[in-house]
């Protein structure tokens, strides 16, 4: 079955840096749009990234310039470096795994940002 595990996610004072990784299995990873969402407490889910099957990328104004997102189909693996992190970063993190009409989450990891 598909899975997407992500990991990296912790505690972190603001202006610092960390690095967001999701392994994916069952699936053909390197046709996938992959993506990053984010979730607040009381905030509904939005969408940080995407990167296309042929690197295109995309971004949310509110990480624009601070959050890069990047893949590498050979670890079956999609990144976020979230650089210069605010408070307001402060969330559950989820990638998306999507092609067509098939459409998959991960678990999620949490990232705080505070001193």
């Amino acid at each position: 079955q598909v899975q997407l595990v992500e990991s990296g996610g912790g505690l972190v004072q603001p202006g610092g840096s960390l690095r967001l990784s999701c392994v994916a299995s069952g699936l053909a990873f390197s046709n996938y749009v992959m993506s990053w969402y984010r979730q607040a407490p009381g905030k509904e889910r939005e969408l940080v990234a995407t990167i296309t099957k042929n690197d295109g990328t995309n971004y949310a104004a509110s990480v624009k310039g601070r959050f890069t997102i990047s893949r590498d189909n050979a670890k079956n693996t999609v990144y976020l470096q979230m650089n210069s992190l605010k408070p307001d970063d402060t969330a559950v993190y989820y990638c998306k795994a999507v092609l067509f009409a098939r459409a998959y989450w991960g678990q999620g990891t949490q990232v705080t940002v505070s001193r």
